[in-house]
């Protein structure tokens, strides 16, 4: 990882980061899992993005948290913030500069033009994920496989007017690959915003649009029948998308739906969407669901028997 990158893992939210951990923060406050704490003593100041013990003594920031937490050295506490948080790692350390290159959509945008998928994509999204080939149509969802024999899912992101601006390089083999290859890989400069965003110029008046979280959750919802977006997570979101999102419902007098994931981060998430969005309406998966791709896969299952 490079100086930009480290920094970016500095710079998240660090409540958000005790919240990817399991804990649970309520005023700025936890149970310290450093030690046998029966009241909250584990305090966050976000203004500093830190956290400190008042009993035990620990403290730090975002990457210290994880070490601490997890029992894992530096290097592991950054891969899992950056696989945890969707953090671009560079394909290839590019040397110094002072000023990163721009995302080269000239050079992506022709492996979008004609897809095509291996048969690991095809099981992975048929098979495993029972999505709609439309759907993959739609989204343009590529495949390729690299010199170590690893798999890998291309996950273009458009713009409203179907500019790309980003890929995400997904590792279909993540978890039988060797140590140190990332879950997800993004080439350089890439933006990876709200994803789908194509699907707003198909908006009518009354309309209902799902916020899903991640890629995967979005295709389920597509798969569904629904029209739907995606965000990386409310602590990544940037300015300009939590714009287009506060803008969503006044500009094409549509409804905002959401089923969270049935872990504290999602509903976390859907809390801080709905501080951006207070309309959006939350819906509640089935139990034993634990995400909407999930309830997708088991209903279609069902479905099939």
């Amino acid at each position: 990882m490079d100086k930009n990158q480290l920094q970016q893992l500095r710079e998240l939210p660090i409540e958000g980061v005790a919240g990817r951990l399991g804990l649970h923060v309520e005023r700025h406050k936890s149970l310290c899992p450093f030690h046998d704490d029966r009241h909250p003593s584990l305090s966050f100041n976000v203004a500093r993005n830190t956290f400190r013990c008042f009993v035990c003594g620990a403290s730090g920031g975002t990457i210290d948290l994880v070490m601490r937490h997890l029992n894992k050295d530096f290097k592991e506490a950054c891969r899992w913030l950056a696989d945890e948080h969707n953090i671009i790692r560079h394909e290839y350390r590019p040397p110094a500069a002072t000023q990163p290159p721009p995302f080269d959509a000239a050079r992506y945008s022709r492996l979008f033009s004609s897809p095509s998928l291996g048969k690991a994509a095809r099981q992975f999204l048929f098979e495993r994920r029972m999505l709609d080939p439309r759907v993959v149509r739609w989204c343009r969802l590529n495949s390729w496989r690299d010199r170590q024999g690893i798999n890998w899912l291309q996950i273009p992101y458009f713009n409203a007017d179907g500019t790309l601006t980003g890929i995400q390089n997904r590792n279909l083999d993540y978890g039988s690959t060797p140590e140190g290859i990332p879950r997800f890989m993004f080439p350089r400069g890439s933006r990876c915003g709200i994803y789908n965003l194509p699907v707003l110029r198909l908006l009518r008046p009354g309309d209902e649009l799902f916020i899903t979280e991640g890629c995967s959750d979005c295709w389920a919802m597509l798969s569904a029948g629904h029209k739907a977006i995606a965000i990386p997570s409310a602590t990544l979101l940037s300015h300009g998308d939590a714009g287009i999102l506060s803008q969503l419902h006044e500009r094409h007098s549509v409804s905002l739906h959401m089923y969270p994931d049935c872990d504290v981060p999602g509903e976390r998430l859907f809390l801080q969407l709905r501080g951006i969005l207070p309309r959006l309406e939350r819906h509640q998966l089935p139990p034993g669901c634990k995400d909407f791709s999930d309830y997708y896969v088991s209903s279609k299952k069902q479905n099939n028997v």
